[in-house]
């Protein structure tokens, strides 16, 4: 689990964690996320931009999910260096599954009109955007033996201390309407999500959406 001290992440590991797997979550610094550990997982230095850092940490390992973010980075450049870094060290690692957490903003309104252009989309966001949008491209473009899907929340902000319920629709690449009375969308099930996606792969080499 790359990036496992984010809010995405750490969900992530607790899911996975729970269900029996074990679980190795790399962040950069491993004093400050104790609570990683705390829950069972292996807790371990690394940079997800350096290849041989990746293929090192996920030697053995069935899957991989990336939840990685940096702010102090231009985000093309944080994004396209951290897909780039992981599909070569997964390759060499010879792990056959990497799910990567989207943005909901690359998920389209109408065909061909995504979240990021809408008129009035504010440019901070945007900017911040198109980094996930050329780390898409990446993936898109890459001659790579790893099986990789990029999972897509809603363009809101996710509800942070809900629980888990195990409920999420799942599929296709534009905004998913919200059910009457839907909940806003949680991390936890977020997490129940990707952990679904890694024990029964339903997509495949594809942005798909989930809510």
């Amino acid at each position: 689990m790359f990036g496992a001290g984010g809010r995405a992440g750490r969900r992530a590991v607790a899911e996975a964690v729970a269900r029996g797997h074990r679980v190795t979550a790399v962040v950069r610094d491993p004093a400050r996320y104790p609570e990683l550990a705390a829950l069972g997982a292996d807790l371990v230095a690394g940079d997800a931009t350096d290849a041989d850092s990746v293929a090192a940490l996920a030697a053995g390992h069935d899957a991989a999910i990336s939840a990685v973010a940096r702010m102090d980075l231009p985000s093309s450049e944080f994004y396209v260096a951290a897909a780039e870094a992981l599909l070569d060290g997964l390759g060499r690692a010879l792990v056959g599954r990497m799910l990567v957490v989207g943005i909901g903003t690359l998920l389209e309104t109408e065909p061909g009109v995504r979240v990021l252009d809408a008129p009035g989309f504010p440019d901070e966001a945007r900017e911040f955007s198109l980094g996930h949008a050329a780390e898409l491209e990446v993936l898109r473009g890459a001659d790579t033996d790893v099986d990789w899907l990029m999972l897509a929340p809603p363009p809101v902000v996710l509800d942070e201390v809900a629980g888990r319920t195990g409920e999420y629709r799942i599929g296709g690449g534009t905004v998913l309407a919200d059910a009457a009375g839907a909940r806003p969308f949680s991390y936890a099930d977020l997490a129940v999500a990707l952990i679904d996606e890694v024990e029964r792969p339903k997509h495949s080499r594809e942005l798909v959406a989930v809510g």
